[in-house]
């Protein structure tokens, strides 16, 4: 079955110099994967028609004629912008026309015209962007990473109905009743401001299989599956954990390159440290998921590369397979409706 995805080719810090090849990139590795490029109609054609070849047969081009600049207010671009790439990409999934949206650009613009274009599911307050972050024993789902600065408890307990149907979903059944964390200074009853406390309470008293407070070490322990908190941490700890994944890096090549003998070593540890590099690559979990709309969006990282951009049209298009949205729906019902 056909998957459509409208991309935001004109979004990022590069954009077509990085969507277009990546988008080319996720149509040779799906077969049967649509793509809806959104932007400058002669710019792109130009590009297609360069690069594209046999893919090219699965790319529709749809005009627009503005841009939503990276530093532009929410505000503006929502009310000046309803030409944009962005918005019209998002439109594209309201008008059925897509399944979900991919979008490197501004992200604060991104949040305020998909809620806007698409509206909340039913229950839900506030959207969360969730994204997948590596762990020792392999992958947790982290949210809200900045969509929201503040949250409420009931908030909280909204993002881990979410983030729990998100999980079981792309697990294909694997974890079907994942383990959901609550993001603490420390894992005692007693520490945490009272929003977290009260959070604690709500999702005790929830069906969602709750482990309790978890630390921020316990985020790439794999403690848990889904770690909530509100975005202002979250988004802090998403930029440090990316931070210290390029400074290992970094340090790990220079020591690497500091004389003729290190050299010699890295020849001879050259597949190791790919492997390892592989693992902690933040462009291989480029790709965070607007939890709450009645659509599909996925933000790339503004200034990632093609391969996390690639990655992340992977991302939009596993959930759009497994229909993520509508099993949110159903759980939300279940939890604050029928309860």
């Amino acid at each position: 079955m056909a998957t459509f995805i409208a991309i935001d080719a004109m979004g990022g810090d590069y954009g077509l110099e990085v969507t277009i090849p990546a988008s080319l990139q996720a149509l040779k590795d799906n077969s049967s994967l649509h793509l809806i490029l959104v932007g400058d109609q002669d710019e792109i054609s130009l590009r297609i028609q360069r690069e594209g070849g046999e893919y090219s047969k699965r790319v529709t081009i749809q005009h627009a004629s503005q841009q939503v600049g990276m530093d532009e207010l929410p505000s503006s671009a929502l009310r000046k912008k309803k030409d944009s790439s962005m918005r019209v990409a998002i439109n594209q999934v309201k008008d059925g026309a897509a399944g979900a949206c991919v979008s490197a650009g501004n992200t604060g613009a991104l949040m305020a015209t998909s809620r806007f274009v698409l509206k909340m599911l039913p229950g839900i307050d506030r959207p969360a962007i969730s994204a997948e972050l590596p762990t020792k024993l392999g992958t947790c789902y982290m949210l809200d990473l900045g969509a929201n600065i503040e949250a409420t408890p009931e908030s909280l307990l909204q993002f881990a109905v979410m983030g729990a149907e998100l999980v079981s979903a792309v697990s294909g059944g694997a974890k079907s009743n994942p383990s959901i964390g609550l993001l603490n200074i420390g894992e005692e009853e007693i520490k945490g401001n009272e929003m977290v406390k009260r959070a604690a309470a709500l999702l005790s008293a929830s069906d969602l299989n709750y482990y309790g407070f978890v630390e921020g070490d316990d985020i790439f322990k794999g403690t848990v599956d889904v770690v909530v908190c509100d975005g202002f941490v979250g988004n802090i700890a998403l930029k440090a954990s990316e931070g210290i994944a390029h400074m290992v890096s970094h340090f790990i090549k220079y020591e690497f390159k500091r004389n003729l003998l290190t050299k010699m070593v890295a020849l001879i540890a050259m597949p190791i440290l790919n492997r390892f590099k592989q693992r902690i690559d933040p462009s291989n979990y480029n790709g965070a998921s607007l939890l709450g709309l009645r659509g599909i969006v996925v933000k790339s990282h503004g200034g990632t590369d093609v391969k996390g951009f690639c990655n992340a049209i992977k991302v939009a298009a596993a959930e759009v397979e497994h229909a993520i949205p509508a099993k949110i729906e159903a759980h939300l019902h279940n939890t604050f409706i029928d309860s």
